[in-house]
């Protein structure tokens, strides 16, 4: 980290524990956002196959010069960045100093204060080939810079190069790596010509509900917009979302999305709306924004989850005999597919409480519904004859839309006591059922007994 770094951090470190009031004399000053770098060139010579070629990776500084920074007093102390001193070889860094006169570099502030924040910043640069070149134009004066922030923000810069000589292009002297005109300084001077940048390189989303997939850009008043597309690849297949070409009507496949024309000419917002995303709209989305000359790409992963309903039943069971007895944790509703299920058993006679994993268990196989969710069922076996005391079954279920598993509990219900009290009762009991049974006997016999005699007497 350098001093200009060291300052800025200390002035927000210091601005952070004061109370936040509005700062009054804030205002915009140009800064030089300095980034170390990657050069990504395919190696000449290199092996290659079908797979893939052969790369180099070499250190580069990237200075974005003359940026617009909000500063409320922060700043004072900070310098521009100076070029180091150093022989123009084939081992000398490569810096590139880029003009953003032409177009603005967004959140400036998230990259020069990327160090403070703790955050990460990626950034490679690599040749960049035009989308449609004229006859005769040098392919070699175009690069591509992609910066990414490990909050998630991702922008690709496309940089022309320039040079600060007045004599024929023929006459400057070249980089001896890149083999473009350099400045006396020995740094390739560069223009942005076009900007694209996103804050949702991933998305989670509920199903159900409505997402906007960001995008942006921001073109050199000579590149003029050309087209608009959206497209979305899933499981090996891909179809396009939306198109817009300058000078025609928009065009929407599903009419769930939605991408504001207006604000896209306006403000240079491609985002796209999604509204009640279902199954069939997770995947990956390419927003692609193409002038004459220039094409670029952002790529955002939308996944939907959607957290299961879990149900444990019977919630108590009863040990009346020996037997078996089986409890059903019925899982339904979730999306991904995969999801985990443990089962535990905590009973009093636990030494150290904690419950302990069970394995007799088995599932039922996936059942997929109408709107892509899926369901589970999985049983546990219980042995009652050899439970004596209460016991706590547990079914855990995680899965990727649940911070916590969820816990549904069933309770086996421990056997009576036989106590002596008890027993005298049943035995009382049991007493005068059998005397009502033998009066009742008595009572039927001497009725018939009766019945007999007044026979008798009436035939005689």
């Amino acid at each position: 980290m350098n001093l200009g770094l060291i300052l800025i951090c200390s002035a927000l470190a210091l601005k952070a524990e004061l109370p936040e009031e509005p700062a009054p004399g804030s205002q915009l000053r140009s800064m030089d956002v300095v980034l170390d770098c990657n050069y990504i060139e395919e190696a000449v010579g290199g092996f290659s196959s079908a797979f893939g070629g052969s790369f180099s990776s070499d250190p580069a500084t990237l200075v974005l010069r003359g940026v617009s920074i909000t500063d409320d007093g922060s700043l004072d102390s900070v310098t521009n960045y100076e070029v180091p001193e150093t022989s123009a070889d084939s081992t000398s860094p490569i810096i590139f100093e880029v003009s953003v006169t032409l177009v603005p570099i967004p959140y400036a502030e998230s990259l020069l204060h990327a160090d403070c924040a703790g955050e990460e910043v990626t950034c490679e640069i690599s040749p960049y080939t035009l989308h449609l070149a004229d006859e005769g134009s040098s392919q070699a004066s175009w690069f591509m810079g992609t910066l990414k922030l490990s909050s998630g923000i991702s922008i690709a810069l496309v940089l022309k190069v320039s040079s600060d000589r007045e004599e024929d292009e023929r006459m400057a002297v070249l980089h001896p790596r890149l083999k473009v005109p350099v400045s006396q300084a020995g740094t390739v001077l560069t223009t942005v010509e076009f900007q694209l940048s996103s804050r949702t390189p991933t998305l989670r989303s509920r199903l159900g509900s409505s997402v906007t997939l960001d995008c942006s850009f921001a073109l050199a008043p000579s590149s003029p917009l050309a087209s608009l597309e959206w497209r979305l690849q899933h499981r090996g297949s891909g179809r396009r979302v939306f198109h817009y070409q300058a000078g025609g009507m928009a065009h929407t496949e599903p009419p769930t999305a939605h991408v504001d024309v207006e604000q896209l000419l306006e403000t240079g917002d491609a985002s796209l709306s999604l509204h009640e995303v279902g199954v069939g709209d997770e995947g990956t989305y390419i927003c692609l924004v193409s002038t004459s000359q220039h094409q670029a790409q952002h790529i955002i992963q939308l996944q939907l989850v959607e957290p299961p309903r879990v149900r444990l039943f019977p919630e108590l069971v009863s040990r009346e005999g020996d037997g078996t007895a089986t409890l059903t944790c019925e899982i339904s509703g979730y999306y991904p597919l995969d999801v985990s299920v443990k089962w535990t058993r905590e009973a009093p006679d636990n030494k150290d409480k904690v419950p302990i994993s069970v394995s007799d268990t088995y599932f039922s196989s996936h059942r997929e519904a109408q709107d892509g969710t899926y369901s589970i069922n999985s049983y546990l076996s219980i042995n009652t004859a050899t439970e004596l005391g209460p016991v706590t079954f547990s079914c855990h279920v995680s899965h990727l839309a649940l911070e916590e598993p969820i816990t549904a509990s069933a309770q086996l219900r421990a056997p009576e006591p036989k106590t002596f009290k008890g027993l005298v009762g049943a035995v009382i009991a049991t007493l005068i059922f059998l005397s009502a049974l033998i009066g009742l006997v008595f009572r039927r016999r001497k009725t018939v007994d009766l019945k007999s005699e007044d026979a008798l007497k009436t035939s005689g």
